[in-house]
């Protein structure tokens, strides 16, 4: 894959356009190391956010979050700011006709004329023309126009980049949340049960059946509980008021009931070869379009070492009355070419395309380092995809086990066989099972939206967006719950 070489070739087709860069080999490999051999799945180009995102609370926030985050409306405004710059670009590739109506009064002492006696004379003069229109033989004009679109479409790719960052912000966000509320449901329950067994050995110290020192094992248990829902809660209320800045308006996120593993599932993608990110991300086609502009700028700066030519032409009357100017034999015309060629400006031009050289080559370098973080995105995910999944399925195990110890724990120490330190130890080791297991899960799962976005997946589909407000703000139920 020689995709910075066959970009810039053709780069290279316009008229005085700068020699194209010549880039050595691909920036990054052919395949991703961490691809499955089969590959499977849907690829990326054939599915949008609203097929890929199944669960309806989560599409509902992210509808909110494109309609009414901040960040959006800027680059949608951007994008209709660089279109208007296109449009005005765009004018100047033909000649501005206006129409004047002009009246001039001048009065010429004696002794500038013949006459030797002061004169006062009049001129009135209406027509249509144009002035200093620049016939674009070198494609001066061209390459500016070239430029200017190039820079639009970067805007609107950023957008599109923009878009599909929020997507994954909004996604990985709800995500969180929900691990939240699963983990802040298995902590409630956890300190409920602790409170009845702080209850129980209470009643057994007042009663001399155990000792104080078990009491405070129990009630140090019950505490550590006590402390994880609160961090949670926190915790909690922190991630509620991220969504609500990415969303942009305030929102009403009641805890989940339905257990976080009843999510419906994300479907397969397919990782596909590296090559094809340079026509799925979007950062990487805004990066391709400035580079686009950068070589037209430098042959803009190129052009200016041949003449300027331009032209002002004006048909109409012209009379020494207002009352002449209708009359017969009143026509006037002016046709005035110009021929403009700098001779000495202290190396200004060649300054100038040197200017535009090194930018140039900046947006080289800008474009092959955003295929390679694009590279590294894939890859990262393909491989968080792949150990997340393996870490899911041993932590699961693991759960088993420990549920398992925690009860033969229980079971020895009401036989007499055991101390309670050892039912501490194996309840202690339960709960962190438990929220080891929603946190790998979450993390599986981010790691599935990070390799949506990392492909690309769904940009295409985000769609021109408006800078209205969508309502009601209110999130529905999932329908697990």
């Amino acid at each position: 894959m020689t995709s910075t070489t066959l970009l810039l070739a053709l780069l290279a087709g316009c008229t005085l356009s700068a020699p194209a860069h010549q880039s050595s080999a691909s920036p990054v490999a052919e395949v991703y190391t961490e691809a499955p051999a089969h590959d499977a799945g849907i690829p990326a180009t054939q599915i949008s956010w609203q097929t890929y995102f199944t669960d309806p609370a989560l599409r509902h926030l992210i509808e909110l979050a494109l309609a009414n985050n901040r960040d959006v409306r800027v680059a949608v405004l951007r994008v209709q700011e660089m279109r208007a710059a296109y449009g005005i670009q765009r004018a100047d590739r033909l000649p501005t006709i206006a129409g004047s109506l002009d009246a001039t009064r001048t009065a010429v002492p004696g002794d500038l004329n013949v006459s030797g006696r002061p004169v006062v004379g009049n001129q009135f003069q209406l027509g249509v023309g144009f002035s200093s229109w620049e016939i674009d033989f070198w494609g001066r004009v061209s390459s500016l126009n070239a430029a200017a679109l190039e820079t639009y479409l970067a805007s609107d790719a950023t957008r599109r980049a923009t878009a599909l960052s929020l997507i994954t912000q909004i996604a990985n966000n709800y995500l969180a949340l929900r691990e939240t509320d699963e983990r802040l449901m298995l902590a409630q329950r956890t300190v409920a049960s602790r409170a009845e067994s702080l209850r129980i050995f209470r009643r057994r110290v007042d009663l001399g059946a155990t000792s104080r020192l078990e009491l405070t094992q129990v009630e140090l248990l019950s505490q550590q509980a006590m402390a994880l829902q609160a961090q949670l809660e926190h915790t909690r209320a922190t991630q509620i008021n991220a969504l609500t800045l990415l969303v942009g308006l305030p929102l009403q996120l009641p805890p989940a009931s339905g257990q976080f593993n009843a999510l419906p599932p994300l479907p397969e993608l397919k990782a596909g070869l590296p090559s094809d990110l340079l026509l799925q991300r979007p950062d990487i086609l805004a990066t391709e379009h400035a580079l686009r502009a950068a070589q037209a700028n430098m042959a803009v700066a190129r052009a200016a070492f041949f003449p300027r030519i331009a032209l002002t032409a004006f048909a109409g009357t012209a009379s020494a009355e207002l009352n002449g100017l209708f009359s017969s034999g009143s026509q006037a015309w002016t046709f005035s070419p110009s021929i403009t060629l700098p001779i000495f400006d202290s190396g200004r031009r060649e300054a100038v395309t040197e200017v535009a050289r090194l930018r140039r080559e900046q947006a080289v370098a800008r474009y092959e380092q955003t295929v390679q973080a694009a590279f590294r995105d894939v890859a990262d995910a393909l491989a968080a995809r792949h150990w997340l999944a393996a870490q899911e399925g041993i932590a699961r195990e693991t759960l088993k086990v420990q549920a398992e110890r925690a009860r033969l724990a229980k079971l020895r120490y009401d036989h007499g066989s055991a101390r309670y330190l050892e039912v501490l130890d194996a309840e202690r080791d339960l709960l962190s099972s438990e929220q080891q297991l929603v946190q790998i899960h979450r993390a599986s799962l981010s790691a599935q939206v990070a390799l949506f976005a990392a492909l690309g997946g769904g940009s295409q589909f985000v769609d021109e967006l408006s800078v209205s407000t969508v309502d009601p703000v209110s999130v529905p139920k999932n329908n697990q719950e």
